[in-house]
């Protein structure tokens, strides 16, 4: 303490001589050497940074700069097209630049051709077009030596490519529709189908090229794969809590045995799980749980897991994390976590009443089948089940559950994505916990992760071709300028279509179509359409086993456990489900919008 108080002192000594000094002008009798020292040092810096501005600056005026915008016919910005300047007649380029993702280019000349000056703008699936510089446009240049083009519109040109993207885009999807192979595997299929046309058919015939490798990777939307990847890191480590086995048995002990009640208690459940997880990692969790209560009550299981399925693909729809379709549109549409949670739960809930009102009446006769009251042996058994088996783990993962939810909504006011706070959240869990690192990334599913992907690959090549942007013309033309008819022909032509085709990647194909009419109709700048595409397509899939991944899923438990799920017998109940929940969503989006 002394030694403290006395380096304190000589500190103090020292700087009020200083001031001192600096009072009475020795300070700077003595240090002005070092004081102009110093200035001149700056001075020349100064100076030189100047005279090294004022080089830049007129290097850059000796540049003649030529700017614009190119547009598709839908009116979006093409990206990555050639702009190149030549003189009339002449074959070497004067300058050359590329269209960035807004569509807008830079072309930089440092002359100016006597004899005239062309410009030249190329893409692939565009026709080419070449400007002539008028002597008057020419003369303009040269005094100002910035020329604006403007907007230019590239119209699109039909290729073998196209037809090429379009027929492997179809047999993608039959692929998927009929199950002639895995899901993951016909995404593959076709992904490895467009290089081949564009990188070994192109070296031979150059106009079935569709896209190149590169190009491709920018179609995968990286923020749903992280999304979703991180997501199922967070599922893992809260299932192996015993907390979804819980449930089951508090469902089965509040109903007391009543068969009809219990479905309606198990759909809630459901439906809470699937807005807060995922679909299909919900159905995965309370299938077998579903069978083992089905056939320990003396009813047929599938009169307790069709429902659950069900509830699971419309209940999926009020949050941004529910379905793949909604990681999907919220993404490309920058729809956040509390956008879908306040736009589509009151319709959600009004399909969700109309469902239970039909399920109960189509299972009627099941419900009969048990008088009711509970089954000593069924309790047992589900409440040894329930016991949860880290009660500690389980407080901490829902902790860090409720952060990243917290994250979602704040995160939206930040311009932070999805991704960040899910990423952080299983994060943090995998260093709390301290999980065996091994089993709880193999649960991850990465087969559904390298579907997207190859999906996203696909998607966009169509998209590259111009095949998106001719449907989205022929739907333009349809609906016009009638925003309510915008949102039937969304709502009901999605719904229709998932009932054959699998949901993500018909909303994967949609988005651009939907992008493009939001900007053509009055009064869709509000994305209410997208709104209806997450409805119709999430509902939609409720139209056959195909329809939706969370259907396939399920019926892949049930054959596994000797309750297999027909197409017909799900045909019957999913089928007028559909249409009655896609009524009761177009009805909420008009009211809504």
């Amino acid at each position: 303490m002394p030694k403290c108080k006395a380096t304190f002192g000589i500190i103090r000594d020292v700087w009020l001589n200083i001031l001192d000094e600096v009072k009475s002008m020795n300070f700077l009798k003595k240090y002005r050497g070092l004081l102009v020292f110093g200035l001149s040092i700056t001075i020349w810096l100064l100076m030189t940074n100047l005279a090294t501005a004022s080089s830049l600056n007129q290097g850059g005026m000796d540049k003649f700069i030529i700017s614009g915008y190119l547009l598709d016919p839908q009116g979006q910005p093409i990206a990555v097209a050639v702009v190149e300047g030549f003189e009339i007649g002449g074959e070497t380029p004067l300058g050359e630049a590329e269209s960035h993702e807004d569509g807008s280019y830079l072309l930089e000349l440092n002359t100016i051709p006597a004899s005239g000056l062309e410009v030249h703008i190329t893409r692939a699936h565009y026709q080419s077009q070449t400007i002539t510089l008028d002597s008057d446009t020419l003369n303009d240049l040269e005094t100002s030596r910035v020329l604006n083009l403007g907007e230019l519109t590239l119209e699109r040109r039909v290729t073998p490519g196209f037809w090429a993207a379009a027929v492997i885009f179809v047999a993608v999807l039959a692929l998927i529709a009929f199950e002639l192979v895995a899901s993951t595997t016909a995404a593959l299929f076709g992904f490895s189908m467009v290089m081949v046309m564009s990188h070994v058919v192109n070296i031979f015939a150059p106009s079935w090229y569709i896209v190149d490798f590169e190009h491709a990777l920018e179609f995968i939307n990286w923020e749903v794969i992280f999304l979703v990847m991180a997501m199922m890191i967070i599922v893992a480590i809260i299932e192996r809590t015993g907390i979804f086995q819980w449930t089951a048995f508090q469902a089965y002990r509040l109903s007391r045995g009543r068969t009809w009640l219990l479905v309606l208690i198990l759909m809630a459940v459901t439906v809470v799980a699937s807005a807060l997880l995922d679909n299909f990692t919900t159905m995965l969790l309370m299938t077998p749980i579903s069978i083992q209560i089905g056939l320990a009550l003396g009813i047929n299981p599938l009169a307790l897991i069709i429902p659950e399925v069900l509830a699971s693909n419309v209940g999926g729809i009020t949050t941004l994390i529910g379905t793949p379709t909604n990681i999907l549109i919220g993404a490309y549409a920058d729809i956040g976590f509390t956008d879908f949670l306040i736009n589509q739960t009151v319709g959600v809930t009004v399909a969700l009443i109309l469902m239970a009102a039909y399920v109960l009446w189509h299972y009627r006769a099941e419900w009969r089948k048990h008088a009711g009251g509970i089954s000593e042996t069924l309790y047992a058994t589900l409440e040894k089940n329930a016991e949860l088996k880290d009660p500690g783990a389980l407080w901490k993962a829902g902790i860090v559950f409720v952060g990243v939810l917290i994250g979602f909504v704040l995160g939206e006011n930040f311009h932070i994505v999805p991704a960040v706070p899910a990423l952080i959240g299983a994060t943090v869990l995998l260093i709390w916990l301290r999980p065996d690192i091994h089993s709880t990334i193999q649960a991850v599913d990465w087969t559904t992760l390298v579907f997207f992907m190859a999906l996203f690959i696909v998607v966009g090549a169509v998209q590259e071709v111009g095949l998106i942007g001719f449907a989205a013309a022929w739907m333009a033309d349809v609906i016009g300028d009638s925003l309510p008819l915008g949102i039937f022909v969304i709502v009901f032509g999605t719904g229709t279509l998932s009932i054959l085709i699998a949901n993500i990647p018909l909303a994967a194909s949609m988005l651009p179509i939907v992008e493009f009419l939001s900007g053509s109709i009055p009064g869709a700048n509000s994305k209410v359409l997208y709104y209806a595409l997450s409805m119709g397509a999430a509902m939609g899939g409720n139209g056959t086993l195909i329809g939706a991944e969370a259907n396939l899923v399920t019926a892949g438990i049930t054959n596994q456990a000797d309750t297999p799920i027909s197409f017909l017998e799900f045909l019957k109940v999913g089928l007028p489900v559909t249409f009655l929940t896609l009524l009761a969503g177009f009805v909420w989006l008009l009211i809504r919008f």
